[in-house]
């Protein structure tokens, strides 16, 4: 009898388990990428500059779930005992993750002292070449890249989650590479690339307005219920008729028909018909503030 495969869905806790990471990273996406490191069973030392990661400022529940499980220090780079205090730490560390421009990474000497300890420098940037030095955000990458809709704001920084997957996989093929070859490596993550990788749906049709996925198809699409909103996800053949013999065809006759109840409704009627029917949440519902992860001064 062949042997049953196991799927987890969660990521193995001990993939990585002995990998040491320093990281300099504040904001996203490099905070992202350290926390999924840690999710993969990696010891992460997230240093700080004194005036701390803003993120922790303008969002301190997330940036309380991003540390969790790391230990965070204050060091600043600038002071010569700030400096030893890195160095100590990356002597003994596999991984030095940045997200700071290739200049500032020169200035303080950082490629050097990770050639010098044989680590995997992962870099996260805005831009390469000519550009690297030019500043950005996750707003500037996106508009250049025709992914937003103005006036409305995005409400996911897609560009930075991306970014830190992409220095997730970054990272592992850094590791790869040295235990293969025996050589540190040094991997970039470009943000203005992992922006244009993200905008292919909407260069080749599929999710500008009127698009296919962009509300073209009247069975894929939001919908207004008495209460709220539904999302239906109904593109694919057999939905749409299951949707169909029980809702209706056309835009008009949903519209008109999912008005008449509570997204709940709906929803309950999509899971007993097996149609992609879900209520629009807002997401602060849901929110849970934790207490904030104490930093320790070292320098």
């Amino acid at each position: 009898m062949a042997k049953e495969l196991q799927v987890s869905r969660t990521t193995d806790a001990t993939a990585l388990a002995g990998v040491r990471v320093v990281s300099l990273a504040v904001n996203l996406p490099g905070p992202l990428a350290a926390a999924r490191l840690v999710s993969m069973g990696a010891s992460v030392t997230k240093v700080e500059p004194p005036s701390g990661d803003p993120l922790q400022a303008v969002a301190p529940g997330w940036y309380d779930e991003l540390v969790a499980g790391q230990e965070v220090v204050t060091l600043d780079l600038k002071d010569p005992a700030g400096r030893a205090a890195l160095e100590g730490r990356l002597a003994v560390a596999d991984v030095l993750l940045t997200a700071m421009r290739p200049s500032a990474l020169a200035r303080l000497g950082l490629v050097g002292s990770a050639e010098r300890h044989g680590l995997v420098l992962v870099e996260v940037v805005g831009y390469d070449g000519e550009r690297s030095d030019e500043a950005g955000h996750d707003l500037t990458y996106q508009a250049a890249q025709g992914t937003l809709l103005p006036p409305a704001m995005p409400l996911v920084p897609l560009v930075d989650v991306l970014g830190a997957e992409r220095a997730v996989s970054a990272t592992l093929v850094g590791l790869r590479r040295r235990a293969s070859v025996k050589t540190n490596g040094r991997e970039r993550v470009v943000l203005d690339d992992v922006a244009f990788h993200a905008s292919a749906a909407v260069r080749h049709g599929l999710t500008a307005p009127g698009d296919v996925l962009g509300g073209g198809l009247p069975t894929y699409g939001i919908y207004a219920t008495a209460d709220g909103h539904v999302a239906v996800g109904a593109i694919e053949p057999h939905f749409a008729r299951r949707l169909a013999d029980a809702v209706g065809r056309t835009r008009e006759e949903l519209a008109a028909r999912f008005g008449t109840e509570s997204s709940a409704h709906w929803e309950s009627l999509g899971r007993s018909l097996d149609i992609p029917v879900v209520a629009v949440h807002d997401p602060r519902a849901a929110f849970v503030d934790r207490t904030p992860v104490q930093s320790h001064d070292l320098a």
